[in-house]
């Protein structure tokens, strides 16, 4: 077995775990922001100080920091932000593996954000896989109690909190790759380590601001958590070193097809972990759903 597959499995497995604790934290003391600032304010200090280190024991020299780093980054940073807060919602109007399987619909809307902004080539069997992936989100958007079938019932704050996720962490990926490709280096693992740290410091301060004025107390309150929260940071950093190691080592539609696995993990977590129910209606989505991921991933 090569080494990518247990990273990719190994950075599904950091990530399933970081939005099982934020999750826990959304239904305790923290709000939805208070959740994802955990992600970042804990693990932006350590990201900084690694690749500090990594920089000195390879002996490279620092890039500019130009004006198109610090726009993508920011584009990206805030996607995320946007993104993470939508999930954690999410999850608490839906089931965790719903809520997962909902986020993964990034890697479908990354390719009309490719289309439309950038004016990537999409085949018709690509067109293809994404209608099919519609299907199985047309499924998953009507609530389990769901008694009669229409647009309507289909068109709710799940569906859009969903959708939304999957939006806006495709355009956050994008943004990202646009960061760290514009940093004078050769070497992927540096750029992906700068970009990394930039970023998580900006959304650190960022979240921070913004909680200061929205939700006074949130910031206190996310400091005595810290106890579970400092795990969420742990978690996030661990699974963006996985993801971006794998990255550098097989092609990225190989590793995001390995990285479906994500969905398989989130629904045995929501059984067997946070005992919920999952209706015959809602895995025959998910299967449809990770099926259209996984043609589109071949065809693109």
């Amino acid at each position: 077995m090569t080494l990518w597959i247990p990273i990719t499995v190994a950075a599904a497995l950091f990530q399933t775990l970081r939005f099982m604790l934020q999750r826990q934290l959304s239904l305790g003391t923290l709000s939805a922001a208070g959740a994802t600032l955990a992600r970042f304010l804990y693990s932006s200090p350590l990201v900084a100080v690694l690749i500090v280190i990594y920089m000195g024991a390879t002996a490279q020299a620092w890039p500019d920091f130009g004006w198109r780093f610090w726009v993508f980054g920011a584009i990206g940073g805030l996607a995320q932000i946007m993104a993470t807060v939508a999930t954690v919602k999410l999850f608490q109007a839906r089931n965790f593996a719903v809520g997962i399987t909902f986020k993964k619909t990034e890697v479908m809307q990354a390719v009309l954000v490719g289309w439309v902004v950038l004016g990537d080539a999409v085949s018709l069997a690509g067109f293809a896989a994404i209608g099919l992936g519609l299907v199985g989100v047309l499924l998953l958007s009507a609530p389990p109690e769901m008694v009669r079938w229409g647009w309507r019932e289909m068109a709710n704050r799940s569906t859009g909190l969903g959708l939304m996720s999957g939006l806006f962490f495709a355009i956050s990926g994008v943004s990202y790759r646009g960061a760290s490709l514009s940093l004078d280096l050769a070497d992927p693992l540096a750029r992906a380590g700068l970009t990394l740290a930039a970023v998580t410091a900006m959304q650190t301060v960022a979240m921070i601001l913004w909680l200061r004025w929205r939700e006074p107390g949130q910031v206190a309150a996310v400091w005595s958590a810290r106890r579970v929260a400092v795990w969420v940071g742990l978690m996030s950093m661990a699974g963006s070193f996985c993801w971006f190691t794998a990255f550098t080592l097989q092609n990225a539609a190989y590793v995001n097809a390995v990285g479906q696995v994500e969905l398989v993990i989130s629904a045995l977590v929501s059984v067997l972990i946070f005992r919920e129910a999952i209706s015959a209606r809602e895995w025959l989505g998910m299967a449809i759903l990770l099926l259209s991921i996984l043609l589109l991933i071949v065809v693109i």
